[in-house]
């Protein structure tokens, strides 16, 4: 093995893998012929073995050339077989399915044994890319569980609870440095990407391609696909070339130099293949090599949050995801936590030359699918709260060790997101409406910004306040600036790393900032929260509520493992005030405003950020506005500590939470002496200057 090749790649022809491979497909194939006494375990162990000999015949049919050979239709059948077992018609028949597992096999075998199940899911994808490996290390765990429950029933009863969740421990902790070392060079060192390759190499008006990667493929992705087939080249162009530009505008805007760096990671929802095959071309030309790894939903990745992270297709099932986002309660201990970060160490390390070279992702999101409130099961595994404090500590000792090698005030990014037909019957009309508002004269809102700011700049501290049903009502403390000239609080933002135009926004002091933020409603991340209501002192999270669930025990445990991330308390991290009023009526033209991706959502209305700051590991970087002014709002109490204490400085999280325009009354600048000026009032805004951005809400 090279320096440079990572432990997952063992060829087709490594004997040893091989040989394992074979004896356990040979071992799970006899499974067909020994039955255990207790029928309700006999049926789960059935039912997964014929799952795994499916994944074995779908990887023999991969190896054989089977993507590229078969119809449609055939295509088609495969995918629905590989993802039917969870489909949301078959969930409640399905061991995927906690609440059924519990039922059929009692709540500890139930809970455990569905977890395996999750696990051997994530060998999908492993058999469209031929990694052997990764399959084995998941068949082999899975006969070891096995075997236990057939000697014990040979035994006349079932085995230890806690045999099987040893057996399922040690792999986790076992595997733990390969997994992230795999996942790592996948980031960092895209030699042999396999997106890439189908991107770059398939007959994309061939839509059977979209079943080459492996994805839960529904017609939303195909008729996403089919819209950009019928898109000139020009207009891809013009929507690739506003998506890369914005990547390295987003270096030259704070100062950093991308002629450093040789890669960026590219990651989108399957079906938009044609915008990202050109913007692979355009990263080429600027030297960036791209790499676009998939999403994988496997416990060694989840880590408590049920949004996938990476390239992925349909989501095949939101309830499963989100009932398994917490398998970790199964194992999470102080020793798999040390064990995980000295694998984030020992991957920093084996690719710190590539880490050095990486210049960070290029996203394009999605938006329009059809809102997902989830069901709260107890029959899922939930985290104690010891168990919470070491997740959110390992979150943020691994996101130290991993700055150490991607250092993020060298690293920047950019995100752009767009309409998916899941959105309704005039997807086509929001599609091209999402271009205009993705490419709007930043000049103009470049320049009316710069009145806001400079009356924001003025002030000690801002108001804000909600109308009609929202009762918000907050105080936000801003920092001194010594020299008006040439320092400002708040960063003026175009469409360079967050498009859509539309937001100037500041990291506000924590002492004195205080009071009530309420949204009727709100989708953040996919979910939804009704009437979410987060009280501030000093800056910090003091209490929390929504209306979700009867039982108010569920919608606090919803918000603080949802938006809070399972910490105690998080920092208001940002301040903004969203300008982007054509953005506000597209949404509410369309009926589509609970739809809208955050990047849209944020700036359509003042918002608010718990967590990170908008400058995190990158505080020490001199960053300008247009004007020149120097950003001096980068860092509060909190993040301050970052020399002293970088442990307590980060929180690896940062959630937006919007205020829309129709339930805000007024955002006001007060000064030092308690005079004022208002920037926003019952919705419009008043501030001389800005009147333009009224014109899109009297159309």
């Amino acid at each position: 093995m090279t320096e440079n090749e990572s432990v997952f790649e063992f060829s087709v022809g490594n004997d040893v893998t091989d040989e394992r491979y074979s004896l356990a497909i040979e071992r799970v194939t006899e499974i067909s012929d020994e039955h255990i006494e207790n029928k309700e375990f006999d049926d789960y162990f059935h039912t997964v073995r014929d799952f795994i000999l499916m994944i074995d015949e779908t990887y023999k049919w991969s190896e054989n050339g089977g993507k590229d050979a078969d119809t449609l239709k055939e295509l088609q059948d495969r995918n629905k077989k590989l993802y039917s077992d969870i489909l949301p018609e078959n969930y409640d028949r399905s061991y995927g399915n906690p609440a059924y597992a519990c039922g059929k096999l009692g709540d500890e075998f139930g809970k455990i044994l569905s977890a395996l199940y999750f696990e051997l899911r994530s060998m999908i994808t492993n058999a469209f890319e031929l990694q052997k490996y990764e399959i084995l290390i998941r068949v082999e765990m899975f006969l070891e569980v096995y075997g236990a429950f057939l000697q014990a029933s040979e035994e006349g009863k079932l085995p230890e609870y806690e045999s099987i969740r040893q057996i399922m421990y040690w792999f986790y902790s076992d595997y733990a440095e390969e997994e992230k070392m795999l996942r790592f060079a996948q980031m960092v060192d895209p030699e042999d990407d396999y997106f890439r390759n189908i991107i770059m190499n398939s007959d994309l008006s061939d839509i059977r391609y979209l079943y080459k990667f492996g994805e839960y493929v529904t017609d939303n992705e195909i008729k996403t696909a089919e819209h950009l087939m019928k898109m000139s080249e020009e207009e891809i162009t013009k929507i690739a070339d506003t998506f890369t530009e914005g990547y390295r505008i987003g270096f030259a805007v704070t100062g950093k130099d991308i002629s450093i760096k040789s890669t960026a990671s590219v990651i989108y929802i399957l079906g938009f293949e044609r915008i990202i095959r050109k913007a692979v071309a355009n990263f080429e030309k600027i030297g960036l090599k791209s790499g676009i790894f998939r999403s994988v939903m496997s416990t060694f990745y989840t880590a408590g949050s049920a949004r996938r992270a990476g390239c992925h297709g349909a989501i095949p099932n939101k309830q499963f995801d989100y009932d398994h986002k917490d398998d970790d309660g199964l194992f999470l201990d102080a020793a798999l936590v040390n064990r995980r970060l000295e694998a984030v160490r020992a991957a920093g390390e084996k690719y710190k030359k590539e880490a050095k070279l990486y210049g960070g992702p290029a996203v394009l999101d999605g938006f329009g699918d059809v809102p997902f409130s989830p069901e709260q099961k107890k029959e899922a595994v939930h985290l104690n709260d010891e168990q919470s404090k070491l997740l959110s500590d390992f979150k943020i000792r691994a996101s130290l060790i991993q700055n150490e090698y991607i250092i993020g005030k060298e690293r920047s990014f950019t995100i752009i997101s767009f309409p998916v037909p899941n959105i309704g019957d005039r997807y086509e009309e929001i599609f091209d409406e999402t271009v205009r508002i993705n490419t709007l004269d930043y000049n103009l809102y470049q320049n009316i910004q710069k009145k806001i700011i400079d009356a924001l700049d003025e002030a000690k501290y801002v108001t804000v306040r909600g109308m009609g049903d929202n009762h918000t009502d907050i105080k936000v403390m801003l920092h001194e600036i010594k020299d008006k000239e040439k320092e400002t609080n708040f960063e003026n933002c175009v469409a360079d790393v967050n498009i859509p135009v539309g937001e100037v926004f500041t990291s506000p002091v924590l002492a004195g900032t205080s009071g009530i933020l309420h949204v009727t409603g709100v989708y953040l991340k996919g979910l939804y929260f009704k009437d979410l209501e987060i009280k501030f002192k000093d800056g910090c999270i003091e209490d929390y509520n929504c209306s979700n669930f009867i039982i108010e025990e569920d919608n606090k445990k919803y918000i603080k493992e949802n938006i809070m991330y399972n910490h105690d308390t998080l920092p208001i991290g940002e301040f903004a005030i969203g300008t982007n009023t054509t953005a506000y009526m597209f949404a509410r033209k369309f009926g589509i405003a609970d739809k809208l991706e955050i990047l849209i959502a944020e700036k359509t209305g003042p918002h608010f950020a718990v967590g990170d700051t908008c400058y995190s590991y990158e505080e020490d970087n001199d960053t300008f506005n247009f004007d020149g002014k120097k950003i001096i709002a980068k860092e509060n109490e909190i993040s301050a500590k970052r020399k002293t204490d970088p442990d307590k400085a980060y929180f690896s999280c940062h959630t937006d939470i919007t205020i829309p325009y129709d339930e805000l009354g007024e955002i006001k600048a007060v000064r030092e002496d308690g005079t004022g000026v208002t920037i926003i009032e019952n919705g419009r805004f008043v501030l001389p200057g800005t009147e333009e951005l009224n014109k899109p809400l009297d159309e």
